[in-house]
């Protein structure tokens, strides 16, 4: 099978783009960063008092009170994990499979990262069991495990974590001493968010878990990039915020000032905003759900989606006629897939899971249409299934997974 041509890129270069909607920009947040385009004065490291006091009532509203000193923002997630493991020094410990941003940011600090075995029913938090284990071996082998990683609304699987599964795998992290870093980008992205009970590891063990969110998970535009992490308001959370602002200023991540202004606003959960993001999160359940059935149909597996926009196939099931068409990994099945449907499909391997697991994760943004104004035909359609853009992706998303059910 054609290989990818890797000359002067490294591997992190193919991996899954940042999350986006795949929808306009809504006309007020434009607006605010309009207005904010004059600013010369830049923001100081960590975010500025405004965008800090945003992101206070922003989690105030979700029952994690917290004061602006409590607060860090970056230029995005990437720079945020990493100024935060950086702090904390150590081994991480991370959910298999995990977002595919995670391992680069350890292997770049130089960091061992292990990868821990995730419950039948849901990803993104580890088996308790499976973390005591990996623990106890890392340490045998003369590791220093410090850091858990976690998201309970999670990429790539699409799932939301029980409450009790969640509880169980933070206090046998505690109980080892790891401190728990919980990725909730995804949070506001919930499919079903009035029968979806979702609980925030910093709500169990406050003094113990520090809070990260990537705003362009459903509240700002993935090229606006801005992040915000919320320490613990007790325990030793100067020293480690402290540390974090050492890191985020030696890397100049500052937030631009209009970027700033425009996610303090979105923070503040106006109207419009708030809307679009319901409206975003409905749209990207309703076409999940299709493709969800689509797998299914086709004689695959994934778990039901719950969040985000993505789920998490596995072609296994279907190892024999994919076999005969040369794929034997996700390596070569996300090449596969990727020819086939015209949109990026990465492979499991790019999430911690195992190379010769069928793994996929896809994407539903990129099933909404392949310009502004068809993406916008999607979100307007009173029922987006109906839209043409995403019946037509649908329909030749079903065909090709229909497909590699015959024998070639």
């Amino acid at each position: 099978m054609r290989q990818p041509d890797t000359k002067g890129r490294g591997p992190v270069r193919y991996g899954p783009p940042a999350p986006d909607t795949g929808l306009p920009v809504p006309p007020e947040l434009a607006a605010v960063l309009a207005a904010a385009a004059g600013r010369t004065e830049p923001e100081p490291p960590g975010g500025g008092e405004a965008l800090r006091g945003a992101a206070c009532g922003y989690w105030g509203r979700r029952g994690l009170r917290c004061d602006p000193d409590d607060i860090a923002a970056a230029p995005g997630a990437q720079p945020l994990l990493s100024a935060l493991m950086a702090a904390h020094g150590g081994d991480v410990l991370m959910p298999r499979p995990c977002p595919a941003w995670w391992t680069p940011q350890a292997r770049l600090l130089g960091r061992p990262a292990y990868h821990v075995p995730t419950p039948a029913e849901c990803g993104g938090v580890p088996d308790p069991f499976a973390l005591l284990e990996t623990v106890r071996r890392v340490r045998a082998e003369g590791g220093h495990p410090a850091v858990l990683l976690l998201s309970v609304a999670d990429d790539p699987t699409a799932t939301v974590a029980p409450p009790e599964v969640v509880r169980e795998a933070c206090e046998a992290a505690v109980a080892e001493g790891l401190h728990i870093i919980s990725d909730e980008t995804w949070r506001d992205t919930v499919h079903e968010p009035h029968d979806t009970v979702l609980v925030s590891p910093a709500e169990m063990c406050p003094d113990d878990v520090t809070v990260l969110c990537d705003l362009a998970g459903a509240l700002t535009p993935a090229a606006w990039p801005a992040a915000i992490a919320r320490f613990p308001p007790a325990g030793p959370r100067p020293d480690r915020r402290a540390r974090t602002l050492d890191r985020l200023t030696a890397l100049g991540a500052q937030v631009a000032a209009p970027v700033a202004a425009a996610a303090a606003h979105a923070l503040g959960e106006p109207a419009a905003v708030t809307a679009r993001a319901a409206a975003g999160a409905a749209l990207h359940a309703r076409v999940a759900a299709a493709a969800h059935h689509a797998v299914l149909t086709a004689g695959a597996l994934a778990l039901p989606p719950r969040a985000g926009r993505h789920l998490y196939a596995d072609l296994g099931p279907l190892r024999a006629p994919l076999a005969g068409r040369g794929v034997t990994d996700s390596m070569e099945l996300e090449e596969y897939l990727t020819d086939r449907l015209g949109v990026p499909v990465p492979g499991g391997h790019r999430f911690g899971d195992e190379l010769g697991a069928l793994r996929v994760r896809l994407s539903t943004w990129p099933l909404l249409g392949a310009t502004p104004e068809e993406r916008t035909e999607s979100l307007t359609a009173a029922d987006p299934l109906d839209a043409p853009p995403v019946a037509e992706a649908l329909e030749r998303f079903g065909s090709a997974l229909h497909e590699l059910r015959e024998p070639r």
